[in-house]
């Protein structure tokens, strides 16, 4: 009997480990599938345009060629949509940021009648894709001056981000809400329970997701192709999409994908180096609550 399970025993796991390679072979070729554009993305901003244009597919640039980076930083509608996407950025996640701690504090630790209503109001139009309100948006927009302008792009934002507001009141919901008490007993009025007490706590998980939220904001490009037709106020992922659209005409390809290069190092940097905070931030809120 211990032979024959310890047979059983050997072939279950010999299974599991054949299991267990093909399982790995199959994500690490998805995970090639995935990657592979961006890694022909950085190539070919090396190459020639001869190179890319030729039948012959090669991936490695022959020769190099680094010009095309200086030359993208030297166009001026670039730089103009640098400008524009950082002028959306800061006043948004600084403003924004501070309204959606405080609405965070205030679902989590304020003894308000109907505050979960309003929470679970507020989580419902996350379920409200952009494509739905966009038209309705624009039109408000329009009658309000505000189209050809950042205005569409930085006001909404200012009144906070829902998926912030939820993250951060699981945050919160971790602490004893016998901390609130032990402050009004001191004499701590609620601004202040925020600003002193509770903001220092959840710092971690905010400034995590301020990162997310200037992932979403740099890489947004619907909102700013609906809003915005005046190139002056181009962010930049749309100066990205004039340059295809007129670069691609002369085929300078390598000059458009040294473009898109630049425009994605300011994410790929800070995710890389706060992806250990951004991981725990999601499973703590997943988790707690």
């Amino acid at each position: 009997m211990a032979k024959n399970e310890e047979r059983t025993a050997e072939v279950k796991s010999k299974k599991a480990k054949t299991i267990d390679v093909i399982v790995f072979i199959a994500l690490a070729l998805g995970a090639v599938v995935m990657v592979f554009p961006l890694i022909y993305m950085v190539l070919s901003s090396f190459m020639t345009k001869n190179q890319i244009l030729s039948a012959n597919f090669s991936l490695i640039p022959d020769p190099w060629r680094f010009g095309k980076y200086a030359e993208v930083l030297q166009r001026p509608e670039f730089l103009r949509g640098l400008r524009n996407t950082l002028m959306v950025a800061l006043p948004v996640l600084l403003v924004g940021g501070f309204t959606s701690s405080l609405a965070a504090f205030s679902f989590s630790k304020l003894r308000v009648r109907g505050k979960d209503g309003i929470f679970l109001g507020l989580l419902a139009t996350m379920m409200i894709p952009f494509a739905v309100v966009m038209i309705p948006q624009y039109v408000m927009f329009t009658k309000m001056g505000w189209t050809n302008s950042l205005l569409p792009l930085i006001i909404p934002g200012l009144f906070g981000n829902v998926s912030m507001i939820f993250f951060l009141r699981q945050n919160l919901s971790s602490i004893p809400t016998a901390l609130v008490e032990a402050a009004k007993i001191d004499g701590c009025g609620y601004f202040k329970m925020y600003y002193s007490i509770f903001l220092p706590l959840m710092k971690g998980a905010l400034m995590t997701q301020l990162i997310l939220w200037f992932m979403g904001i740099w890489n947004d490009y619907l909102a700013p192709t609906i809003f915005i037709q005046d190139e002056e106020w181009f962010t930049l992922q749309v100066v990205i999409r004039s340059f295809n659209s007129y670069y691609a005409v002369n085929s300078d390809y390598p000059l458009i994908m040294a473009a898109s290069v630049l425009s994605i190092l300011p994410t790929l940097i800070l995710f890389f180096i706060f992806q250990r905070y951004i991981i725990e931030s999601m499973a703590i809120s997943g988790v707690k609550g």
